[in-house]
């Protein structure tokens, strides 16, 4: 997998590259007006679905770390960015991405340098038919000796680890004669880079490294009514397959399946589906010495031993059956809501979506899957809308993990949670809302995100099978115009049990505010505070930190 191994810069090329794909190439790609607006020029319609923000900063940092202790550290950083969006009628897709370079002023601090952003952008190849779509994420967070990975201010290089995902593919949507044919592909990449020797109490941590995910899924059905039936029909097949360096792992399903439709109401519909299913989970074990002990590689990870016979972890095959409701009593509302029997066990799933009215929209996942770190980041990557403002902690600049949308469903943090190695069974709910006062945006997103790992017997991965971590967040934003200036305040938590007893519980809590205000043409002036409390069973103190930033930043 060395075609992505400098992954920073690759990502970054992605990107820049989703923002680019979703461009129109002429101005008549615009999104069309209201009908109240319909005498405007199609060109200037068009102009305002695109928006482009390059910047860059200049700030001073100090972090103070109130307990344990009396540190205080300060830093010079230095940024550039982008943000943007278009919005067209064949295209769509938003963009933040931020570089920035800190350099610490006292011996005892680290100078670092760091990439984070968030795209996600669509063009229509065949209006209506055939659609590419990618999306790519650049994320920084700090882990334990559990895989846990939760969000520190400017933490050191030695417990930080750096998370790289994209991924692109087509989906198709058409029709011959009477019967609906959809199908999509999808190929993905994630990458985790931490520092060599990444370690725990004297421990290895076992970090995920890089996986390549491949889904694809076909379907063709009728409405019902066709053919007399008062029913519609339809038969699908998918296919979904992740290779994940750690050990050789290998996830491997694939189904075949066909459902009726039973119309209830214009509004609600009644699903039966049934089929059958293949999954496998299988690996290599280590590479170990003389006296049967791991050997690591000079990158601190375990080597994998290519001579060792793969070995099954897991698998299902046989009857896969669920029942589910459809709802969409407006253009506005839509509930999917799915109960079955998948992986040799019951199994529930769906979505929720809500826009009571144009300035506000509500979105609910509920997921069930085995698969990596990487599918399970790609699939929440592929979930975010296309149009959406992401949400930084004033301070860093990282990430929060939630984005502003009012097309549906903005969170990624449970997906963030853990960064084990090893293959799982993921389960979780996520839930996020936005609201749209005109000026001023409030979001809050929430979410539960359970996973329990899977590994092979006989192997070192034996170590992790059955080991079930969960995590639970919320963030919330609130951002507007405030005098002569702009203010947004953040807040977060995160909770998250470890399957390793021997670390217990973490907990940690942030609240953010800024201002910035301009001084001079497109140079503004910029103020931020932040505090955050992270406390660690496994460990004896509470880390408490505060944080202030003045800075200036040029908009171009």
């Amino acid at each position: 997998m060395g075609f992505l191994r400098h992954s920073g810069q690759a990502i970054a090329l992605s990107l820049a590259a989703v923002c680019a794909m979703a461009t129109p190439a002429h101005a008549q790609s615009g999104a069309t007006a209201p009908s109240s607006q319909s005498a405007e020029p199609e060109e200037a319609q068009a102009s305002r679905s695109l928006r482009i923000d390059p910047y860059i900063e200049a700030n001073t940092i100090a972090n103070w770390q109130i307990t344990p202790g009396d540190d205080v550290l300060t830093y010079t950083q230095l940024a550039v960015g982008v943000d943007g969006s278009v919005q067209g009628r064949n295209t769509g897709g938003a963009i933040s991405l931020r570089y920035e370079r800190n350099f610490a002023h006292q011996s005892d601090g680290a100078d670092s340098d760091t990439l984070t952003g968030l795209a996600r952008g669509y063009v229509s190849l065949v209006p209506r038919v055939l659609t590419l779509e990618a999306g790519a994420l650049a994320s920084r967070t700090s882990v334990d000796g559990s895989g846990r990975s939760i969000i520190a201010p400017l933490a050191a290089d030695d417990l930080t680890t750096q998370t790289y995902s994209v991924y692109a593919g087509p989906n198709l949507q058409t029709r011959v004669q009477d019967i609906d044919i959809s199908a999509d592909y999808r190929i993905g990449y994630t990458r985790v880079e931490g520092p060599d020797f990444l370690t725990f109490a004297g421990d290895p941590v076992d970090i995920f490294d890089e996986s390549v995910s491949h889904s694809a899924s076909a379907r063709a059905g009728t409405q019902p009514g066709w053919g007399g039936l008062p029913v519609g029909l339809g038969v699908g097949a998918g296919f979904y397959q992740e290779d994940i360096s750690n050990l050789d792992q290998r996830v491997r399903d694939a189904f075949v399946r066909g459902d009726v439709t039973v119309p209830v109401t214009p509004t609600l519909a009644v699903v039966f589906g049934a089929g059958y299913e293949d999954v496998e989970v299988s690996s290599r074990d280590v590479l170990r010495d003389a006296d049967g002990d791991p050997i690591l590689g000079t990158d601190g990870r375990l080597i994998t031993d290519e001579a060792s016979p793969r070995v099954i972890a897991y698998e299902a095959d046989g009857l896969i059956w669920d029942v589910g409701v459809v709802w969409r009593p407006s253009s506005r509302t839509e509930l999917q809501a799915t109960f079955g029997h998948r992986y040799d066990s019951e199994t529930f799933y769906g979505s929720f979506t809500w826009q009571p009215d144009r300035r506000s929209s509500f979105g609910l996942g509920v997921y069930d899957s085995i698969q990596g770190f990487g599918g399970r980041l790609n699939n929440a990557l592929a979930a975010l809308p296309t149009d959406f403002s992401v949400v930084r902690d004033p301070v860093t600049g990282d990430i929060t993990g939630c984005v502003n949308s009012l097309d549906g469903l903005g969170c990624l943090d449970g997906a963030l949670g853990s960064v084990r190695s090893s293959v799982f069974r993921g389960r979780g709910v996520v839930a996020s809302y936005t609201y749209d006062f005109g000026r001023t945006v409030a979001g809050i997103g929430a979410g539960y995100d359970r996973r329990r790992f899977i590994g092979a017997p006989g192997t070192i991965l034996e170590l992790a099978d059955g080991i079930v971590d969960e995590s639970v967040f919320v963030s919330a934003n609130l951002a507007g115009p405030l005098a002569r200036g702009n203010y947004s305040l953040n807040g977060y938590a995160n909770w998250f049990d470890s399957g390793a007893s021997s670390l217990g519980d973490a907990f940690a809590v942030g609240a953010s505010a800024a201002y910035s205000e301009r001084v001079w043409r497109n140079l503004s002036a910029r103020a931020a505070v932040a505090l955050t409390m992270v406390d660690l069973e496994a460990a004896p103190d509470t880390f408490l930190t505060a944080s202030a930033l003045l800075g200036l930043r040029y908009d171009f």
